[in-house]
């Protein structure tokens, strides 16, 4: 495919999954059921850790999360007491467990006591100069694990230091910093650009990808993420993660691959 026939392929897509009728079926509706900033945040960033599999049952599950929390995340986050944090070792999904909500509860806890914004955890460690938001992923996997954290844990936070393709993290920044008028993502972080952000990558970007020409390999990590996002910007450089709708609705609804 020519490369302005490609534009226009992705271009097309991308305006086609990027409408309020794509929200109820991703698990990007958790946050979209607050309009506070951090209420936003908080769940937010649990639809995107929990983001596995199915998308209904990642919708369930972070509903049945956030009933844990009295369905105000924030408000648990800053008031809650140790002792009410005990309830939340009966949840499970998949390899996330009570124990890594126990740490991550904690330490949102005391990121919040001193800090109003999550985005901060990630743009404090990245500058306007920077081409990507690697080191952001860098600086927030840093700082999210205290000397005290469970081992078990560290899986669920993604670094590129592994070259992992920090899919979830990447999504996670998507909903957070870009900003246009279709009303998916929220576009409420103003420290990092959306011509920064890096494509999530999964198995399923990956084969369309793929298949379109745009990365030589479907293997999901780092350096597949950065590859397909440098190509992505030739075709869009203010704002490449806007494909990501194009590349998972193909993927995911239409099995184009």
């Amino acid at each position: 495919m020519k490369f302005d026939q490609l534009k226009t392929f992705l271009d097309t897509k991308a305006a086609q999954y990027n409408t309020p009728d794509f929200i109820p079926g991703d698990p990007i509706t958790i946050p979209h059921r607050f309009s506070k900033l951090q209420d936003i945040e908080i769940s937010g960033l649990f639809a995107a850790i929990l983001a596995w599999g199915n998308r209904t049952t990642i919708i369930n599950k972070c509903t049945e999360l956030l009933k844990l929390m009295d369905d105000s995340p924030y408000d648990f986050i800053r008031n809650h007491k140790a002792r009410e944090r005990m309830k939340l070792l009966q949840f499970c999904h998949r390899t996330f467990n009570g124990i890594d909500l126990m740490y991550f509860v904690e330490f949102l806890q005391g990121y919040y006591n001193d800090v109003t914004s999550l985005e901060f955890a990630f743009s404090g460690h990245i500058t306007p100069e920077d081409d990507t938001v690697e080191k952001a992923l860098l600086g927030f996997h840093h700082l999210f694990f205290l000397p005290e954290h469970p081992e078990r844990t560290r899986k669920h936070i993604s670094t590129p230091a592994r070259n992992s393709a920090c899919k979830r993290l990447n999504m996670y920044l998507r909903w957070m910093v870009r900003k246009d008028k279709n009303g998916v993502d929220f576009g409420l972080w103003e420290h990092i650009q959306p011509s920064q952000l890096v494509c999530p990558v999964d198995v399923h970007v990956g084969r369309v990808a793929t298949r379109l020409g745009l990365i030589p390999t479907a293997k999901a990590d780092w350096k597949t993420a950065i590859a397909l996002t440098e190509r992505l910007r030739q075709l869009d450089p203010l704002d490449p993660a806007k494909y990501d709708f194009a590349l998972f609705g193909l993927g995911v609804i239409e099995k184009y691959v």
